[in-house]
């Protein structure tokens, strides 16, 4: 079965409109799926789905002992208010950050502008992050490319460097769940620390994206075994941005057994 519970736009740090990411769903002949723009809701009501289904979805991004870690919420009403009001605090989280990045870079020698960074974003409604930064860098010709942006410049110990501060991921996966929405662990293989996830879910957690592209064979088993010992539905994302960098696409093949307990849950 085709589906793809993981994908971004350029409401958030996509390249593609919310219009062309369907359209790339539809030609790879992706059954269901979902957009999952980084704190952001603004692909919703701005396509079509077309012939698949659709699942109303975001990806929260989430501090927590002092690493990332991004929550999936999924299916449930894109108006609740405290989602909205969720999504509002981690923009104004985001904005600072840029600012610093932008402010720090500057010091550090290389000319970069605020206006450059919102340059790069889909609009005035999509929430900013560190590859906008990383685009203009390249539009601005003091890198080469992402990669080189990130490895040079935006990573630990780099100039353009900040840290996150955003909401805990214990809070996401309540906020979420009192939405009445599922709330998933994104891209577990990609966790510093994995003991999070005991606290996830006493905390609510649904579900764990057990197949993803960077996920190795033995990951995949792994995520597995804690879905069933957690009682946690198993969910499938590409987390598609740009086909520059996500070479294989939109789409996950997987088993629909493996993804039938996340259906019943939001279809």
């Amino acid at each position: 079965m085709l589906v793809d519970f993981h994908s971004h736009t350029l409401e958030s740090d996509g390249t593609s409109t919310p219009a062309e990411l369907a359209e790339r769903m539809r030609k790879r002949g992706v059954a269901i799926y979902s957009v999952t723009d980084h704190d952001s809701l603004g692909a919703y009501g701005k396509f079509d789905p077309g012939y698949a289904q659709l699942i109303v979805g975001i990806e929260l991004n989430t501090t927590y002992r002092g690493q990332e870690v991004h929550v999936l919420g999924y299916g449930f009403p894109v108006d609740t208010p405290e989602i909205v009001d969720a999504i509002s605090e981690n923009r104004r989280q985001r904005d600072l950050r840029a600012v610093k990045m932008v402010s720090q870079l500057v010091a550090a020698g290389y000319e970069l502008t605020m206006d450059q960074v919102r340059a790069q974003m889909g609009g005035a409604e999509s929430a900013i992050g560190r590859p906008h930064v990383a685009r203009a860098l390249i539009a601005a010709g003091h890198v080469a490319d992402i990669d080189g942006a990130f490895r040079t410049l935006l990573v630990s110990g780099k100039p353009g460097y900040v840290p996150s501060s955003y909401m805990s991921p214990h809070r996401a996966v309540e906020l979420v769940a009192r939405a009445g929405g599922v709330a998933v662990l994104a891209h577990p293989g990609r966790l510093k620390d994995e003991s999070i996830i005991d606290e996830l879910v006493a905390a609510g957690l649904a579900g764990i994206e057990t197949f993803y592209p960077s996920h190795e064979p033995y990951q995949v088993a792994r995520y597995r075994d804690i879905a069933t010992q957690n009682g946690l539905v198993m969910t499938a994302g590409s987390d598609f941005h740009d086909p520059r960098y996500n070479t294989r696409g939109v789409g996950m093949e997987v088993e629909s057994a493996d993804i039938a307990g996340f259906l019943e849950l939001v279809l």
